[in-house]
């Protein structure tokens, strides 16, 4: 009984989220020589064991005591959906009852991975699914980390790529998603290249400036969506603060830095931002620019009301690009009948849930439920106009990445 009382006043670590010198530490507050970090890294990593009992050359009085500090997992798949494209989408459930979504790409030459940085999204996209059921909390690096160990063992291969583009905005996130990349990039975990991670942002130019600082080739992707102010504030409301010229200065600015070209993502949506005046536009604007221009059919997220282009809407949208001289290639949705989108899967979830056909969420998502219903009955004030609480939703997450 002692052992087991000093076991819960011990702080208990993540192990996907330790640098190999944070676990050489915790070993070595356990008795044992620092290499010890390297066998259990090899075992997790490199053979997938999912309990330290499975460590077999470890010191079996020493897997005990690791056990009862170092978590391996702090997430598990509730659910897994694969659609007829090979595309498959987990739907992960973490220790606090809030869940997750990462998606797994298959393509010939590559198996990508797409994770999340947050619990849903304060950027309140206007197309995107990621806000609709509002924003919770950050990730902490082992859970983002852990995502490509969950999407690895449900494909059976080893994951080639990693996209942080999954729900959530990264750079508002940023310590966190940076020690995640580290890890992922480090040859005694996942060991994938620096070339083979892309970090992809809505766009806040100071963090993509300390990104740049980082030291790291990785991709940077932006979110760029429109060709002008006036189309991108309506919506990416997180613009009306920062405006495009800023994001493309501070897109040169990674470029010099790290020589690693910008990838901007147009999600091309019918009768917003297409058309061949739209693409005159960006292209206008991205001239001489480091870049190419992900153009990106709209994958229609439920109850949002837009619509994606038409096949030949995308291919004069891409053929005025390519006339101006800007790289540009169609990224079709992927996984559409199994809601690959960013934030479908759990917002389907949620909506599930608050009809009570399944296990409602965690302990955070039915606090917020109930707010949101007790607020439809008038007992508690309502949020107000969706502008302000989408303004609310982009300063909490900024205040967020400050004090992080």
């Amino acid at each position: 009984m002692e052992g087991m009382e000093d076991a819960t006043k011990i702080k208990r670590l993540h192990l996907p989220g330790l640098y190999m010198p944070e676990l050489e530490d915790a070993c070595v507050s356990l008795g044992q020589p620092a290499y010890r970090a390297k066998q259990i890294a090899d075992w997790f990593y490199g053979k997938g064991v999912q309990s330290f009992d499975e460590m077999r050359n470890l010191p079996a009085d020493f897997r005990s005591r690791a056990a009862q500090k170092i978590d391996l997992y702090r997430s598990a798949v509730e659910q897994q959906f694969t659609a007829a494209d090979g595309t498959m989408k987990l739907l992960l459930s973490l220790n606090d009852g809030a869940r997750i979504e990462t998606v797994v790409i298959p393509e010939a030459d590559r198996l990508t991975c797409c994770v999340s940085s947050q619990v849903g999204c304060a950027m309140a996209c206007a197309f995107c699914a990621s806000g609709r059921c509002g924003f919770e909390r950050s990730l902490a690096p082992g859970e983002i980390v852990e995502q490509a160990l969950h999407a690895g063992r449900a494909a059976g291969s080893r994951i080639t790529h990693v996209v942080v583009m999954g729900v959530g905005e990264p750079l508002a996130n940023f310590r966190a998603v940076v020690k995640a990349v580290r890890i992922i990039n480090a040859d005694w975990a996942l060991g994938i290249a620096a070339r083979r991670i892309t970090v992809s942002s809505v766009g806040f130019p100071e963090a993509i400036e300390r990104l740049a600082a980082e030291g790291l080739q990785i991709n940077l992707a932006i979110s760029l969506h429109a060709p002008n102010d006036r189309i991108r504030n309506k919506i990416v409301p997180a613009n009306r603060k920062v405006g495009i010229d800023r994001l493309l200065h501070a897109g040169r600015h990674y470029f010099a830095k790290t020589g690693r070209e910008i990838t901007f993502e147009y999600v091309l949506i019918a009768g917003i931002n297409d058309g061949m005046a739209a693409a005159e536009e960006l292209a206008r604007r991205l001239k001489d620019y480091p870049c190419t221009v992900n153009v990106i059919p709209y994958n229609p997220v439920h109850e949002l009301g837009m619509q994606p282009p038409t096949e030949q809407g995308v291919q004069e949208f891409i053929g005025v690009l390519h006339r101006r001289g800007i790289k540009a290639t169609v990224r079709r949705p992927r996984g559409v009948e199994i809601s690959a989108a960013c934030g479908q899967l759990r917002a389907s979830r949620i909506r599930a849930a608050r009809k009570g056909s399944i296990p409602a969420p965690g302990p955070r998502s039915q606090l917020r439920a109930s707010r949101i219903r007790a607020a439809r009955k008038g007992s508690i004030p309502a949020p107000g106009p969706r502008s302000q609480l989408r303004a609310s939703r982009i300063r909490a997450a900024r205040k967020e990445s400050e004090r992080k």
